[in-house]
């Protein structure tokens, strides 16, 4: 049974199912969003230039108001999905040691030049190169 949690773990917090999942909710926010913007504004534009209807100052307030409830419920999901993959991504990288990296350079101790880590001559003053005498 620990495996199967572990296996399940390892697939769930996997980075591109994570990305897959923010998409998902993220989608659903935003057509929420181009809903409201639609019902709200596009559609009581066309109603109006076509004659369809005549909108008063109090149904343009709410139009607007609808929209930015919407607006706002999309920033406040967007938010919250942020800090939640933040706290995420923070617990998976306590257990992770950074390595260090090897350096891709070294300096010639005798022409002081930038040479390539693995070089044993160096291409500038062709002084032969030994540990003893290359600083990293």
């Amino acid at each position: 049974m620990k495996k199967f949690l572990e296996e399940f773990k390892t697939f769930a917090l996997r980075g591109n199912m994570m990305d897959m999942a923010v998409g998902v909710i993220i989608g659903g926010a935003f057509s929420s969003l181009v809903t409201s913007l639609t019902d709200n504004f596009i559609n009581p534009i066309l109603n109006f230039i076509t004659g369809g209807q005549v909108y008063t100052l109090q149904d343009i307030a709410g139009f607007f108001s609808s929209f930015i409830s919407a607006l706002v419920n999309f920033l406040i999901m967007a938010f919250v999905l942020f800090c939640l993959l933040k706290v995420i991504n923070k617990l998976m990288s306590l257990g992770h040691k950074e390595e260090a990296e090897a350096p891709d350079a070294k300096t010639c101790p005798f022409c002081k030049s930038e040479i390539a880590a693995d070089a044993v001559r160096c291409p500038h003053c062709t002084s032969v190169l030994t540990a003893e005498t290359v600083e990293i």
